[in-house]
């Protein structure tokens, strides 16, 4: 035996076991062990998010459209998973209505959420947004004075 080998086996570095030989001398309860192990593994591996998923910076858009046509725009943001602020207050009600109407139906479809935040200003969150926190006592003070909505 060369200094070599007894260096090796002395460390454990030379590795004669036979695996085949392994798999036999284990019992059915080491056999249990090991794949509840390896279930378990995998359960591990599926909860791991990836931070590339995460945005690395979230947006918020004010917009204040002035025709209808710029619904489209907020939709597409919203698309783009960014939250828009939607400012009426400058277009005739008739317009602001349908703009609401349209933004309703892009926020269901995209899993959002749109919510009133003050006298003509709405906010179009896209699922990726969670709101939270209620402003209603406000909005019931200015609904009195003003029944546009």
């Amino acid at each position: 035996m060369s200094l070599k080998t007894k260096i090796k086996s002395y460390f454990f570095l030379e590795d004669d076991y036979d695996y085949n030989e392994m798999e036999e001398e284990m019992t059915e309860e080491e056999a249990e062990t090991q794949k509840s192990m390896v279930r378990q593994q995998q359960v591990q591996k599926q909860n791991v998010v990836s931070l590339q998923s995460v945005q690395k910076s979230s947006k918020v858009i004010l917009m204040e459209p002035r025709v209808y046509a710029e619904a489209q725009e907020i939709s597409d943001h919203l698309k783009n998973r960014r939250s828009v602020v939607v400012n009426l207050q400058r277009i005739d009600h008739d317009q602001a209505k349908r703009i609401v109407d349209f933004l309703s139906g892009t926020v269901y479809a995209i899993g959002g959420d749109i919510q009133k935040i003050g006298m003509n200003i709405f906010l179009c969150t896209p699922d990726n947004v969670e709101v939270s926190g209620n402003i209603s006592e406000l909005l019931q003070e200015n609904d009195s004075q003003e029944s546009r909505w």
